[in-house]
């Protein structure tokens, strides 16, 4: 008898948001009342709970959303009790004082089923699975949405999975090259953070949704590995270079897509989605709007929103890191340099953006503060 496997999608290389969005097409055709499948992921390192992906279209509430965990408290409850929840009807939920339970509330949602994801034992965020009406959630409907539920798990994990195995590619390839940047340790940690910032602020004009930031921000930390194969008589030279030298150092952008493209290859990542987020970081966060940049020379629009994201992070957090040839510069000097630069070489825009977001920057540099090793 002919068959249609409803999860065909699945096994095409096809983009994890399409696969979330098949998986609910699968849940509707039993369970029609479920209006929208959503992901948040935790970040351990700061405790945020932020949105990932949904599969609900423009009928999203809670884009480009974050928050700590500790102002979630009934979905902290649901990591102490080690066990899902349930909510049958939303009109009775007593924490609506919370952002998030009003613009769900506000968004019409009656009913919800709330699953951890975990890999190996380590919270990776939630599955939530809303619906307009009260009272679906039975315990037959909890039984079958279950399975679905560790299916989009399972889709998440190997997607991080995949993320995470590159990058520690990329970083056990420089640490068997004994290179020793002085732009690493707590540097990462900060303008990857300072990155997400700047595109948090620029989700509404450019339309960035939740999937996007999260891979910036997960890619930007990459953004100098091309680092590996500048000499360390060059890369760690505490004086000015010379014009032959700093010909040298700017290889690095074109290092970087190269070992990127090799190591998508060697691992078989190469149908990872967003890679090109992570091609144009590594190659083009030196290129300069007013086209003085390299190594292409590109202007203004030319240079992809995410280059010109990370550069204006990246120099940022150089201008106010102590290094071996400079002292820390502080946040209001550094600010007033990035104007002097925004519209010459740094976009104006991530330069407003992350101007506008002071007080998470100083809140990042408190965390993430220097060390010896950055």
């Amino acid at each position: 008898m002919p068959h249609q496997d409803a999860l065909a999608a699945l096994n095409q290389n096809i983009s994890l948001r399409e696969k979330l969005s098949t998986a609910h097409a699968a849940v509707q055709k039993t369970f029609p009342f479920i209006a929208r499948i959503a992901i948040a992921l935790y970040d351990p390192e700061t405790h945020i709970l932020k949105t990932y992906l949904h599969s609900s279209g423009d009928d999203n509430p809670l884009e480009n959303y974050e928050t700590l965990l500790e102002n979630a408290p009934s979905l902290k409850q649901i990591l102490a009790e080690g066990r899902p929840r349930v909510i049958n009807n939303m009109l009775t939920f007593d924490n609506v004082r919370h952002e998030h339970t009003k613009r769900l509330g506000r968004q019409g949602y009656a009913a919800s089923y709330t699953l951890p994801i975990f890999q190996s034992g380590i919270f990776l965020g939630f599955i939530f699975f809303n619906s307009y009406e009260t009272d679906v959630f039975s315990e037959r409907v909890l039984h079958e949405i279950d399975l679905y539920g560790h299916l989009i798990a399972m889709m998440i994990v190997n997607e991080l999975t995949s993320i995470k195995t590159l990058s520690a590619a990329l970083r056990t390839t420089s640490q068997l090259t004994h290179i020793r940047d002085p732009e690493t340790g707590s540097h990462l940690d900060r303008m990857s953070r300072y990155s997400r910032l700047i595109a948090m602020e620029l989700a509404k004009t450019h339309r960035l949704n939740d999937d996007y930031i999260e891979h910036l921000f997960m890619f930007a930390p990459l953004h100098d590995i091309g680092k590996i194969g500048i000499p360390d008589s060059i890369l760690l030279k505490p004086g000015p270079l010379t014009d032959e030298e700093r010909a040298v150092m700017q290889t690095h952008t074109r290092l970087g897509r190269e070992i990127i493209d090799k190591l998508l290859n060697n691992f078989s990542l190469d149908g990872l989605h967003h890679a090109d987020i992570l091609r144009n970081i590594a190659e083009c966060h030196h290129e300069a709007v007013n086209g003085s940049g390299y190594p292409h020379g590109k202007r203004d629009q030319e240079i992809p929103l995410e280059a010109r994201i990370v550069a204006v992070a990246d120099v940022f957090d150089a201008l106010t890191s102590r290094r071996p040839y400079k002292e820390a510069w502080s946040n209001a000097e550094a600010f007033a340099r990035l104007d002097q630069l925004a519209g010459d070489t740094l976009d104006r825009e991530c330069v407003s953006a992350l101007f506008s977001k002071q007080e998470e920057v100083e809140a990042i540099q408190q965390q993430f503060r220097e060390d010896v090793y950055g």
